[in-house]
């Protein structure tokens, strides 16, 4: 089982970012489009890191192999990033689902259209964390994932943006390692259905209030 979230802080450039600690009571399995951790495979952790708006790293996956380090992460596990200060998660839940979410809606884009010349310096970024209590097959976790980018997409254009989500959005769908195992994770399967409105509603209860880069807070 996949725990509820730890809000912490790590040391970094001289302050406290904060962090967002998942931890399995025993191994999942995971798919996910995360930096560090990402596509399908067991893990036994997941994080949400918040980092500064000017975040311009282009090894993320190391910085956030070295953040689990600091944090005494053990085994493999996924590591997202956002501009969001993730103590502002939305968890939901839906027969047995859980979802989790960080809201950051300033860059929206729909995703068939031409990117723009540059991208709008605002917090920008959706990441989705959601635990499901049945053993899905690979097929299902992959069609998990496509779901639940649905449901995000639904709640964005629910709140009126003419989008489908942001250029930097992540999902990260666990389940156990055992017991029957379930095909399917589309949006009217038994599992899928449940994720599916687990997720519009975490999403879009928190793109219903404005949200601050964390790193903008603290010139404020």
């Amino acid at each position: 089982m996949l725990s509820d979230p730890l809000l912490t802080t790590r040391r970094e450039d001289g302050l406290d970012v904060p962090v967002l600690v998942w931890r399995a009571t025993a191994p999942l399995r995971a798919v996910s489009s995360a930096p560090f951790g990402g596509g399908i495979g067991v893990r036994h952790w997941v994080v949400n890191a918040t980092v500064p708006m000017s975040y311009d790293r282009d090894d993320p996956a190391d910085h956030l192999a070295a953040l689990a380090r600091g944090l005494d992460l053990d085994g493999p596990g996924v590591g997202l990033l956002t501009g969001v200060d993730v103590a502002e998660v939305v968890a939901r839940a839906d027969a047995g689902v859980r979802a989790y979410a960080t809201v950051g809606l300033g860059n929206p884009v729909r995703a068939a259209e031409p990117a723009p010349a540059t991208l709008a310096e605002r917090v920008g970024t959706v990441n989705i964390v959601v635990y499901v209590p049945a053993r899905l097959s690979d097929a299902a976790l992959v069609n998990a994932v496509a779901t639940a980018t649905e449901a995000k997409a639904q709640a964005i254009t629910d709140l009126g943006l003419a989008a489908t989500g942001t250029p930097t959005d992540a999902v990260t769908v666990c389940c156990p390692v055992d017991g029957p195992e379930s095909a399917y994770g589309g949006p009217r399967s038994t599992w899928g259905a449940p994720l599916a409105r687990a997720v519009h509603a975490a999403v879009l209860a928190g793109g219903a209030r404005p949200v601050v880069p964390w790193s903008d807070r603290l010139n404020g």
